[in-house]
């Protein structure tokens, strides 16, 4: 697939984002979700192979929906106008963390990897406890070339080191997080290049040793139940 019919109908909706003409296209719609659906099944087949963590899983477990949650937003527009996938060891689940992929045209979009949420103070104290106990660890991995060519952490930050942690501590800038992500921004054209793939599973390699200690530090993490 050419994934041309996806990026199109993405920036059709963001002009349209109404849900008439949404209903006017499903059709359109469906011949663009099943592009993306194609593009994470081919990820993921890839990422097993790299990463012993990720289980294989129907491409539908792993997106997210197009809709969204405008009860308490002022933006009222029903539609995200892209499409989204998280491919990790508990499919979309955000921890374990693993690999994200946005499609957005106009250069929206990216390849994400590690702790997007700072909402579970439980995930947050965790990571903080590993980098303290580990800052050689943590810095190794950040700063190793292959990384940093590529990414910056990224991640909801508090002003000052939180109490309990030592604000001279090597990693204290990082302490301060209540979460850790990576992106790195994808052009349209790269997109639809018929290497994506294999370019975007590169890119995710890269984070791979990163996702680890992540996951390493919430071993022990409990989803909350609903």
């Amino acid at each position: 697939m050419s994934r041309h019919s996806m990026l199109t109908y993405l920036s059709d909706l963001s002009e349209h984002n109404e849900r008439e003409w949404f209903h006017e296209n499903k059709a359109r719609y469906t011949e663009a979700s099943q592009e993306f659906e194609a593009l994470v099944s081919q990820l993921m087949q890839e990422l097993c192979r790299i990463d012993e963590s990720i289980s294989p899983a129907a491409p539908k477990e792993l997106t997210f929906k197009l809709m969204r949650d405008t009860r308490f937003s002022h933006d009222k527009s029903p539609y995200h106008p892209a499409f989204r996938a998280h491919i990790g060891p508990k499919g979309k689940l955000p921890i374990p963390v693993g690999y994200y992929i946005m499609v957005k045209p106009g250069g929206q979009s990216f390849l994400g990897g590690g702790l997007f949420t700072d909402q579970f103070k439980d995930a947050t104290t965790m990571v903080r406890d590993a980098i303290t106990s580990n800052g050689e660890d943590w810095e190794r991995i950040i700063t190793a070339p292959a990384f940093a060519e590529c990414f910056t952490v990224k991640g909801t930050s508090l002003k000052k080191v939180p109490q309990g942690y030592d604000p001279c501590h090597p990693q204290a800038a990082h302490l301060k997080n209540k979460s850790w992500y990576l992106e790195y921004p994808v052009t349209d054209e790269r997109v639809t290049d018929v290497d994506f793939v294999g370019f975007a599973v590169r890119i995710f390699a890269k984070m791979k040793e990163f996702n680890g200690f992540l996951n390493r530090a919430l071993a022990d993490f409990q989803m909350p139940r609903r």
